[in-house]
């Protein structure tokens, strides 16, 4: 429960909010600033394309300059601003009004000038954007929403004020919903007809648990979901207090619960007491949030902090895992199906330089403490894993002759395309051990977008085809010996944890957030019954079938509550 603060993506006018303005006068300049610098760009842009284009096609642009000269553009925006809105609220009613007028137009030709204002809007926004458009004040309980929200809008909001997340786009299995449950922060994306420019300031209930929002609720609404929170808190606090106890099943069988990180602020001692050590420390964000690639000094200095904070436990270091729904801003491409395309261990394969960099620091990190495991994302093939271990070799053989004292790492990877669940075999006999990723394995084994609302009821982890690849992936590195973990989304869902045990899963790793709650459904669930309740539920056919009897299973043991707050 909490008030909405609405953000917007760089140049994407339709998705402003109305905000008031406090300091109209900052603002008319701020946005008479920002049509001199798109006057000035169409002008240079008239000019390049003078032996380019024909007069009549250069044309346009003159056009574009007397627009921005205009009075029903200028003056129209500054009165906005001035009757109380801020400058890209005001710009995006100014354009809109615009361009609906020559959208009404009979004229084929004029009505496609009101593509030509909007574009104008966008330029003069994103301008608007690169001179003051961080936002400074949050409310103090915080529900972010927005059309499509980035991991670094994600950032920007203090730790203390963020109690939720809305998007328009996205499902619950994007990457900034991953970002923002490991934060413990409730969740919803892919709201259809969200009024987002309507929305800032609004009380907004977040049900993450039932994916629904709830906007100005009704007071008996409000007042059942309070009950339900100060439940939830109630069950946290008492959780936390038992956090640092180890997971052992009442049978007897001590499973390690470790943590995904990929922030500093995962570090508090608080959180690492309960942990058995890192299962997932996700290397890319701190590359998602510089403008340029981190030396090998900033990278140590980093991964130093980390492997001190857990040693002696081990620490698993993902190496850089961008592209798909994780892009550097420095680092673009443009591909018609980036998950499919050139991501993970693809990229730093092709550019050796930054995959040994990245080694570089991480051993240099692990000297002295011992306790590095290097995991390598996206991996498809045999050949990538033989030529990633030849560069580690190859760094490892640098710092050794630089002087260094070290032992060499633990080296795994990560089975989360389908090619990979079938070379489990190959693959356990060329590394160390095993991971599986299961928030992109579902997604390619389902051949469902994780981001794409439209198909987010698709996205099932209980389908019986990927519990069939869990089951094979787990026999198969069994059978060669190697250990073999879950560090993706599936394995903080209690019903799956208690699934993933009975099927020969040896660790879980999960988010700093969810490390109470696992570690109290694994010391109230006994392995044996893990087992067969494993052995029963992959004879069905029904993802729904599954995912109730797994949730029966549960409250039959008295652990409902862990489900959902008010189950019992």
């Amino acid at each position: 429960v909490g008030s909405a603060a609405v953000v917007f993506q760089a140049a994407r006018l339709e998705s402003v909010p109305d905000r008031v303005s406090t300091l109209p006068e900052v603002e008319i300049q701020l946005f008479r600033d920002a049509v001199v610098q798109v006057q000035e760009e169409m002008k240079e842009i008239k000019e390049r394309m003078a032996d380019v284009l024909p007069a009549e096609e250069r044309a346009l642009f003159d056009a574009y300059v007397m627009m921005l000269e205009s009075e029903t553009l200028i003056d129209a925006t500054i009165q906005r601003i001035r009757d109380g809105n801020w400058a890209p609220g005001a710009l995006r009613h100014t354009i809109e009004e615009n361009a609906r007028v020559f959208e009404q137009m009979e004229d084929p030709y004029l009505r496609e000038r009101a593509s030509d204002i909007r574009d104008l809007g966008e330029r003069i926004l994103a301008r608007l954007q690169s001179s003051e458009q961080r936002r400074t004040g949050w409310p103090q309980r915080t529900i972010l929403v927005g059309e499509e929200i980035s991991a670094t809008q994600l950032a920007e909001v203090p730790r203390e004020a963020l109690a939720g997340v809305v998007s328009a786009t996205g499902t619950g299995s994007s990457h900034v919903a991953i970002l923002a449950r490991a934060m413990g922060i409730p969740t919803v994306m892919g709201v259809t007809d969200l009024p987002v420019e309507r929305m800032e300031g609004r009380e907004v209930i977040v049900d993450g648990y039932q994916g629904r929002i709830y906007l100005q609720p009704s007071e008996r609404v409000r007042e059942e979901y309070l009950r339900l929170y100060e439940e939830e808190q109630a069950l946290s606090a008492s959780l936390r207090e038992h956090a640092a106890e180890p997971a052992v099943t009442p049978d007897g069988h001590a499973v390690p619960v470790l943590v995904n990180g990929g922030l500093i602020a995962d570090l508090k001692p608080s959180y690492v007491e309960g942990a058995d050590g890192v299962g997932l420390y996700r290397t890319e964000i701190p590359f998602m949030i510089r403008d340029r690639f981190p030396a090998e000094e900033e990278q140590y200095q980093l991964y130093r902090q980390v492997l001190e904070a857990f040693a002696p436990r081990p620490v698993t270091l993902r190496t850089l895992d961008v592209g798909g729904d994780k892009p550097l801003p420095y680092f673009r491409f443009e591909e018609d199906n980036p998950f499919l395309g050139w991501r993970g261990i693809r990229i730093t394969l092709d550019h050796p330089e930054i995959f040994l960099t990245q080694i570089r620091a991480m051993l240099r990190a692990s000297e002295g403490l011992d306790n590095l495991h290097i995991l390598l994302p996206m991996v498809s093939s045999l050949n990538e894993v033989e030529e990633s271990c030849r560069l580690i070799e190859q760094a490892w053989q640098e710092l050794c002759d630089e002087g260094r004292r070290l032992v060499y790492p633990q080296v795994g990877v990560m089975i989360e395309v389908p090619a990979a669940v079938y070379l489990v075999p190959a693959l356990a006999r060329r590394v160390d051990f095993l991971s599986v990723g299961t928030n992109d394995l579902v997604q390619y084994l389902l051949a469902v977008d994780r981001n794409n609302a439209h198909v987010a009821d698709l996205y099932d982890s209980f389908h019986p085809a990927v519990l069939q690849a869990l089951a094979q992936i787990a026999d198969g590195a069994h059978h060669a010996g190697k250990p073999v973990s879950i560090c993706g989304e599936l394995a903080a869902v209690p019903e799956a944890a208690i699934l993933l045990l009975g099927l020969g899963f040896d660790s879980l790793s999960v988010s700093v957030a969810a490390l109470p709650r696992l570690k109290q459904v694994i010391r109230g669930f006994p392995l044996e019954r893990s087992r067969a309740l494993a052995s029963e539920v992959m004879q069905s056919e029904s993802s729904a079938e599954i995912r109730d009897r797994l949730r029966q299973a549960l409250i039959e043991q008295g652990l409902g509550g862990l489900i959902r707050a008010g189950l019992h």
